[in-house]
């Protein structure tokens, strides 16, 4: 079941105080990642929530924590070369799919609702494709069958290996001038301290090799065949993931159910107060339609 190794905070303004127990846990060979894990009710079913890019778990999913644990129990992890995340010399989406369903393994979590966010979506539909025997459901959230237009993809994966190659060779430079992109628009300095700590263990290298893999993503031959409930949270104002793509994704999904948050792409952190509670009524509408299949 892996060894705890130390208690967080959720680290956002507004958010009550709460315990986060991370335990570190064993992926692959030799390998160890940190799997943050909330018990919930007793019985309660279990969620594994997948950050999006460029963020943590800690970041993305924050605000959702407390909530969802009143009726979940409630996993999370930072995705590779993110945060806390595995260390990698080649991201792949697939790859993070098989970390999140070990984590759940070697955390006795059995089957769970896998609710991924952007980058996430993927990495969790990913996580049913190649888990079928985990994944009791799915929560897509502010994501989509693909991210970018063909002509943009293309020019993508031209450019995007060698900042890759770049940024290997030169560490300490990209990461300082990540760090300094990321938070450069946070004024409050308590704030951008904290977030400053969940930035630091990003990989430059890695995040632009998860973009590359963002160009090259597309479900579209196979998201059909998806056979768990499901639930697509639309953020209605979204200019990065547009909203149609949005709900393009849950028409391609069987029986999908849409629910709507008036946001942006940040609305999980901006909107907390429309989100959570839509997250957290996406999640129990799944959790009903699981029950009621067995």
């Amino acid at each position: 079941m892996g060894r705890t190794i130390r208690a967080g905070f959720a680290i956002l303004p507004g958010v009550a105080a709460e315990a986060i127990i991370d335990h570190e846990v064993p992926i692959g060979r030799h390998q160890t990642t940190s799997v943050r894990d909330i018990p919930g009710p007793p019985g309660a079913m279990p969620v594994m929530l997948l950050h999006g890019l460029g963020a943590t778990a800690r970041l993305n999913w924050g605000p959702c924590f407390r909530p969802l644990a009143e009726h979940f129990r409630v996993l999370a992890l930072d995705h590779r070369g993110h945060g806390r995340g595995l260390r990698t010399r080649r991201f792949r989406l697939e790859q993070c799919a098989d970390d999140a369903a070990e984590a759940a393994r070697v955390r006795g979590a059995g089957r769970f609702i896998a609710v991924g966010y952007s980058m996430g979506g993927p990495i969790a539909s990913l996580t049913w494709r190649r888990h079928p025997d985990q994944v009791a459901g799915l929560v897509l959230c502010a994501t989509s069958r693909h991210f970018m237009r063909r002509d943009v993809a293309r020019m993508a994966r031209m450019g995007l290996p060698a900042a890759a190659l770049m940024a290997r060779l030169m560490p300490s430079v990209a990461h300082q001038r990540m760090l300094q992109r990321m938070l450069a628009r946070i004024e409050h300095p308590e704030l951008r301290d904290r977030i400053h700590q969940e930035f630091v263990g990003h990989n430059p290298a890695t995040l632009i090799q998860a973009t590359h893999a963002l160009s090259r993503f597309s479900s579209h031959d196979w998201i059909g065949q998806v056979d768990v409930p499901a639930a697509v949270i639309v953020t209605t104002r979204d200019e990065l993931v547009p909203p149609d793509r949005q709900r393009k994704l849950a028409a391609s999904i069987p029986g999908a159910e849409i629910f709507e948050v008036d946001g942006d792409h940040g609305a999980c952190i901006g909107r907390a107060d429309l989100f959570v509670p839509a997250l957290v009524a996406a999640c129990r509408s799944v959790e009903r339609r699981i029950a009621a299949k067995r």
